[in-house]
């Protein structure tokens, strides 16, 4: 049986990389990756064998991985954060499909919505769901409709992707549908660069997210209707009655 990892690494560097994606890495004989993410691990495992393609070379990129398995080598295909979440562990699976004889390992990693929430406090304390506002693969109208329909149900809002030089206005437009439901006053955090050397946090709201400066290394994460700031942290309640400052 030929192995093939599916790794995801975190936000790049090893404090914040699980073991196993560490221990994935290193037992590999090729790593491959979107050419951003190689430049990352290079200096970390300065020893191992890389292949890089550019962006939206995704499928190609995983078709040489499963060609150089099946050549008899181990590979970890490496995604950041997580790779099951907007990573390449979906398409590795997808395609494995055809080869009886190939193991497709997939190995978890921080993604960053975990890492930005660490950075501002304890805003995911309770149910929250995660959109990309990238509409590469996913028609705009369907991540409107989704947004919209989080709002609605008082979910925590991690928003990926939230702003590009060809989309300028989608997060705009995200806001707006969520402030049909919930107050401008909302507590809205930001993290650039989570977890890496050059991360910037900061909090705003929701009625002032339009004219924040966000753009596709930033993580935004709205919070819902009971989400509050206190000395610079950003915390969502889970329902747990405090009572002088222990639990009732």
């Amino acid at each position: 049986m030929y192995k093939l990892y599916a790794v995801g690494f975190g936000t790049g560097d090893r404090a914040h990389m699980t073991a196993e994606a560490e221990s994935a890495i290193l037992d590999a004989d090729l790593v491959v990756g979107y050419t951003t993410y190689v430049r990352l691990m290079q200096p970390l495992f300065p020893e191992k064998e890389f292949f890089s393609t550019p962006m939206r070379k995704e499928i190609d990129r995983c078709k040489l991985a499963i060609q150089e398995a099946r050549s008899g080598k181990t590979v970890a295909v490496i995604s950041s954060g997580d790779s099951g979440i907007y990573g390449m562990a979906g398409v590795l699976l997808e395609l494995a499909e055809a080869y009886d004889d190939l193991e497709v390992i997939v190995v978890p990693g921080i993604t960053a919505s975990n890492a930005a929430a660490a950075v501002l406090g304890a805003p995911l304390m309770h149910d929250f769901a995660t959109i990309s506002l990238s509409d590469c693969m996913t028609p705009l109208e369907l991540i409107y409709r989704r947004v919209a329909l989080a709002a609605e149900g008082d979910f925590v809002i991690c928003l990926y992707n939230p702003r590009s030089k060809s989309r300028a206005d989608y997060l705009a437009r995200a806001a707006e549908l969520i402030l049909e439901h919930r107050s401008p006053d909302t507590p809205v955090g930001i993290v650039r660069h989570a977890g890496r050397a050059e991360q910037k946090a900061w909090i705003t709201t929701l009625g002032a997210l339009h004219q924040e400066s966000v753009d596709m290394f930033c993580i935004v994460i709205i919070g819902n209707s009971q989400t509050y700031t206190k000395n610079g942290k950003m915390i969502t309640p889970r329902g747990y009655r405090i009572a002088g400052g222990e639990q009732a």
